[in-house]
């Protein structure tokens, strides 16, 4: 029972924090983080007890699941390169690096437990980025390679984090080749458990029809494909990363219109919720720590994690400029990356929910019993660079971006009004050949074609000129229909607050209203 009140609790704050910062124009997640600071520093802030893999395996495989799920394919195979260098090459130069500055300032710390605290805070979080950007002018490209690189690189972090506790649980002094040949075959069961997964939720997906059922058959999929991996040894984060992309790019085959809606706006709403408890936990678990840690060691630890986010925040700055130099020099690409955009990138490192999630999971004791060595040691400096990487670089990002003159571009736009236009002329010749099939309803016929045939002038004219009185005419026509739609709403409570209607009848009909109200929108 005191578990679900604080839950509830939690989730008010969460919505509380989020509106806020909303307004503030902060990121949310540093909110949301600063405020479970200041709830753990309450006299009467409850204590949790969060099991060590209760966050690693309940919270990370959707997250990571979705985020695949709806990346864009194209724009991810056009990086691939890129994206590769940054969630690969840069986490294993992160984790090496970040490894090596703990070995050299922390007492203890043995090869495999640093490498392991490298892999954990490894790993950017495109969250708190995301927050910024999507208020800001970004280019496409920059989303597109954080976004990409938030997809693969946890897989790889935590692929390499696996292996690290492995060693550590063998009490090696160091990691030997037989760990570091095992990531690639941690890898490759993790790539094959996806895609059998992948392939099994995609056929029974296709034979259901019941919207409930497929979106709770979508919300189980990403477990489903984690722990299996996690059993046989695999990588359970890149199952779900795997699962994700397959289903994803077969999504528009195998889904019902009604259940992509109804599952679009279940899924952001999971993200949310998910997010937004990570980031409160990250405070509220900084504020124990530091209750439970007398000043000294705090000091020690909390310069310790300050020094590895410096070395990480170097680390990331120089590979990107090497990219971008090995694009010019090397490659001679047509498109490198720009300045703007190596500042930009450089600057989004912010880490969250995947370095919180491993840190805790990070086992009490070794199997022989004894203490798991460094293991609070290791938490604390995560802790520590989740919060100078939130606070220090979220809140900066904005200033960053102006300063920089990041702005966007007009690719993603532009190929949106070449989609609608083919479309419109995709429609209007199978009007005409539906002349042929439904002779006797031509007048159905004439209001559908009419509609159309408005809609592509509408098209043409904004693409001749955009900013024009046409894209005032068509403000002034989506308010119109707005004001028909109200209208028709206002009936309908009127009619149900009567009682001519009952309330289902109510929800039936107002659905078919904000359905149409959504397509006015789009």
């Amino acid at each position: 029972m005191e578990a679900a009140k604080l839950l509830l609790a939690l989730l008010v704050v969460v919505a509380i924090m989020v509106t806020v910062s909303r307004r503030l124009r902060v990121p949310y997640p540093v909110l949301l983080l600063l405020g479970g600071l200041a709830i753990g520093a309450l006299p009467i802030a409850p204590r949790l007890e969060i099991p060590p893999d209760a966050v690693l395996v309940l919270v990370l495989p959707p997250l990571v699941y979705v985020a695949a799920f709806f990346t864009p394919i194209r724009s991810f195979r056009a990086d691939i390169g890129n994206i590769a260098s940054l969630a690969v090459g840069l986490v294993l130069a992160s984790t090496v690096v970040a490894a090596g500055v703990a070995l050299l300032i922390v007492p203890g710390m043995t090869v495999p437990v640093a490498i392991a605290l490298g892999a954990i805070v490894s790993p950017p979080d495109e969250v708190a980025a995301t927050a910024v950007m999507e208020r800001l002018a970004v280019p496409r490209r920059v989303i597109a390679l954080l976004d990409g690189e938030a997809l693969l690189n946890d897989a790889t972090a935590l692929t390499v984090y696996k292996v690290a506790l492995v060693a550590a649980a063998a009490a090696a002094p160091s990691l030997s080749p037989a760990p570091i040949g095992s990531f690639f075959v941690v890898a490759a069961f993790g790539i094959a458990v996806g895609l059998a997964v992948g392939w099994v939720v995609a056929w029974i997906r296709s034979r259901l029809s019941d919207v409930p059922v497929e979106i709770t058959v979508s919300l189980l999929t990403p477990y489903a494909a984690y722990l299996p991996a996690e059993l046989i040894g695999g990588s359970g984060i890149l199952a779900a990363v795997t699962a994700g992309l397959y289903l994803g790019r077969r999504s528009s085959r195998i889904m019902g219109s009604d259940t992509r809606l109804a599952g679009r706006a279940f899924w952001e709403m999971l993200v949310f919720l998910l997010n937004g408890l990570v980031f409160i936990l990250i405070g509220l678990e900084i504020s124990a720590l530091a209750r439970d840690v007398d000043r000294a060691t705090i000091a020690e630890l909390g310069l310790a994690g300050i020094a590895v986010t410096v070395a990480l925040l170097a680390v990331r700055a120089v590979w990107i400029l090497a990219i971008a130099a090995w694009q010019r020099l090397v490659l001679r690409a047509r498109d490198p990356l720009a300045p703007p955009e190596i500042g930009v990138l450089s600057w989004s490192g912010m880490r969250g929910a995947v370095s919180l999630a491993a840190a805790l999971a990070i086992p009490l004791a070794l199997p022989s019993g004894s203490p798991f060595p460094a293991r609070n040691a290791v938490i604390a400096i995560t802790f520590v660079v989740i919060l100078v990487t939130l606070l220090g670089q979220g809140t900066l990002l904005p200033l960053v971006i102006r300063a920089v003159r990041l702005g966007a571009d007009d690719d993603a736009s532009a190929e949106e009004t070449q989609a609608r236009r083919e479309l419109l002329g995709e429609a209007m010749r199978r009007i005409d050949d539906l002349y042929e099939r439904w002779p006797g309803h031509r007048p159905l016929l004439d209001q559908i074609r009419t509609a159309y045939q408005h809609r592509a002038e509408h098209e043409e004219q904004l693409d001749e000129a955009p900013g024009s009185e046409a894209e005032q005419e068509l403000v002034e026509h989506r308010q119109i229909r707005r004001d028909v739609i109200d209208a028709q709403r206002d009936a309908l409570l009127r009619m149900r607050d009567r009682g001519a209607i009952d309330d289902d009848v109510l929800r039936n009909i107002e659905r078919d209203l904000d359905l149409e109200e959504i397509r006015m929108e789009a």
